[in-house]
């Protein structure tokens, strides 16, 4: 039928008119509006659809028949009007989320892409002392960067930060890795636009070595430092001079031969009085092996002066901890410790006021007491295998498969020998 006004604004809801002399063109009426719509079969994929030309009457039957053309030309030339409209729909909807992206980009500073990281990654995959660690980095060590946009850092930002901190190689290598995760994890997490470069992998890359310890301003280099017997027969009477704190951690650096960290972490719960004597069991999460599958708790004998230290600190013991701090409740940092030998040693610039007893034996650390024990038992011909189970080092490759023997007996045999060997070159 021709259009008639009269017949369009009487058109019931759910009912449509359509125009003889313009196939396809039809005005429905809903409960609310008329659309003018154009009904066609695609020429793409054969299927009915149909495209909204306009509302009448304010799209007026003139401009429908206008709009019909235009769309039934497209259809004619083998497009899909309907087809073409979302496709439309659809990259401007990509244009607004990207507008909006770039927006949030560009509020979402270095610091915030960092604790993002930091948060999601970190704090729940690292040990807490480790996670602070990298806290503090980011926090002190990006300076004016850290309110930049991280999607807007360019590459020249990038490497004058890195740069900045040349003279500490070690400390700029761990920054740069961790900036690198950290874009890595912002841009799996849609945080960042995907067109972020991450220049962190890319620039100074294989650049930061270690130039080794210094002390005192010189470079002495990477060597491992252990003490002679000479230097021991000089130190192990020494020790009293210290703290009673420091001087049991260090002497249980070298009648255990366990690291620091499971030292001052030692809690009464972990030791047994057995048949053979007493023992120390480090459970696994507390050493440096817990992630690794195959790894078990450490067992650990106590002899001679070890016994001692620890039968006279259970006695004391806070909530537990054989070496609290001051408010018992938990154990002391590993650093305390270290912090105190540095501070005896002869060349030790801090708190120059404070007058106080300077070591005998010069340019060591706590953890070369490990290492001197090692090479002690090594010179008393104890096996590498037993050796390595004592410090709680995994055997390598196919022998961690299939030697499982816990070495109970040798431990205590050989820490034994030890302790007789450090009262000889004590009482020496």
């Amino acid at each position: 039928m021709p259009f008639d006004a009269r017949s369009a604004k009487l058109l019931q809801a759910g009912s449509h008119i359509t125009i003889d002399d313009c196939p396809g063109l039809r005005l429905e009426a809903t409960n609310t509006t008329k659309p003018w719509v154009y009904r066609y079969k695609s020429p793409v994929d054969g299927r009915m659809r149909q495209v909204k030309i306009g509302v009448w009457p304010g799209t007026s039957f003139a401009a429908a028949v206008v709009a019909w053309e235009a769309l039934r030309a497209v259809r004619a030339a083998g497009r899909d009007p309907a087809m073409e409209k979302k496709q439309q729909r659809a990259t401007a909807a990509d244009v607004v989320a990207a507008d909006k992206v770039a927006k949030a980009a560009s509020k979402y500073t270095v610091l915030a892409a960092c604790e993002f990281y930091w948060q999601g990654h970190v704090a729940r995959n690292r040990a807490p002392k480790g996670a602070k660690e990298i806290w503090r980095m980011f926090r002190t060590m990006l300076g004016d960067l850290s309110s930049v946009p991280a999607a807007e850092v360019t590459r020249t930002q990038a490497f004058n930060l890195l740069d900045s901190f040349a003279d500490i190689p070690v400390q700029a290598g761990k920054l740069r890795a961790e900036l690198g995760a950290a874009w890595d994890y912002n841009l799996d997490a849609g945080r960042l636009p995907e067109s972020t470069p991450n220049w962190w992998r890319q620039i100074m890359r294989g650049r930061f070595k270690s130039k080794g310890k210094q002390i005192e301003g010189s470079n002495v280099g990477l060597s491992k430092r252990w003490l002679t017997e000479d230097e021991l027969s000089t130190l192990i009477p020494w020790l009293p001079n210290l703290s009673d704190t420091v001087a049991d951690v260090l002497t249980l650096y070298l009648w255990t031969d366990t690291r620091g960290s499971e030292i001052v972490a030692m809690h009464v719960k972990e030791i047994t009085e057995e048949v053979d004597g007493l023992w120390w069991t480090i459970p696994k999460a507390k050493t440096k092996n817990k992630k690794r599958p195959g790894a078990t708790d450490l067992r650990v004998p106590l002899v001679g002066r070890a016994e001692q230290i620890v039968r006279k600190r259970m006695e004391s013991a806070q909530n537990g901890w054989l070496f609290p701090t001051t408010t018992g409740n938990g154990p002391i940092e590993q650093k305390i410790v270290q912090e105190a030998v540095h501070f005896h040693q002869p060349y030790s610039k801090t708190r120059p006021e404070r007058i106080r007893p300077r070591l005998p034996v010069t340019h060591w650390s706590p953890h070369d007491l490990r290492r001197t024990s090692r090479t002690l038992l090594a010179a008393m011909g104890c096996p590498d295998a037993i050796a390595e189970a004592i410090m709680g080092h995994m055997q390598p490759g196919i022998k961690a498969v299939y030697n499982r023997h816990g070495y109970d007996k040798e431990r205590r045999e050989w820490l034994t020998l030890l302790s007789r060997r450090l009262e000889d070159i004590a009482g020496a």
